[in-house]
């Protein structure tokens, strides 16, 4: 597997390295000794999938507060997106920064979320679907999120016709009203 660290402290994207022949391919998604290697918590307790019918579909922004704060690991199976992280640690350097990379069941990678990171995304085609993996079981009470278009923020989604947002993601607050 190939690391690249991204702009924001602890998110990093991870690309496979295929072994092929005429078959095909194999290729590893996760190995908790490397993982540990690269700071990445591969401690997965709960996986879950988000199936989206259309192309524009934003979901996000989204964390869980203490003490149930997760690690995420979130790839596309079917499909593309517009994956969407916010730094929303208040000591961090990188605090409010954004960064968005595309995931899709062609490039295969993933992207490691940490902990005190919002994270959200744009489907780029039909029938798009999201793998998450989590290092702490979901918990409504905790879960939290800001707008997807908080202008102090200021997130440069790929779309900007046609898009359909659900109507939870439509009644958070902007980022500063939390």
């Amino acid at each position: 597997m190939i690391f690249t660290e991204l702009g924001i402290s602890g998110v990093r994207l991870i690309e496979i390295e295929p072994i092929e022949d005429e078959r095909g391919f194999f290729a590893r998604t996760a190995c908790r000794d490397e993982f540990k290697k690269y700071g990445i918590n591969a401690e997965f307790v709960q996986q879950s999938v988000s199936f989206n019918k259309k192309r524009g579909t934003i979901r996000g922004m989204h964390w869980q507060e203490e003490p149930y704060v997760e690690d995420k690991l979130v790839r596309c199976t079917m499909g593309k997106i517009w994956d969407v992280v916010v730094d929303i640690r208040v000591d961090s350097p990188t605090y409010k920064e954004w960064l968005g990379v595309e995931l899709s069941a062609l490039n295969r990678r993933q992207i490691y979320i940490p902990k005190g990171i919002a994270h959200g995304f744009q489907t780029l085609e039909n029938d798009s679907e999201v793998f998450y993996e989590m290092s702490i079981p979901y918990h409504p009470e905790s879960s939290r999120g800001f707008r997807w278009d908080d202008s102090e923020i200021g997130i440069e989604w790929p779309m900007v016709h046609g898009i359909i947002v659900g109507e939870k993601d439509k009644i958070l607050k902007r980022h500063g009203e939390i």
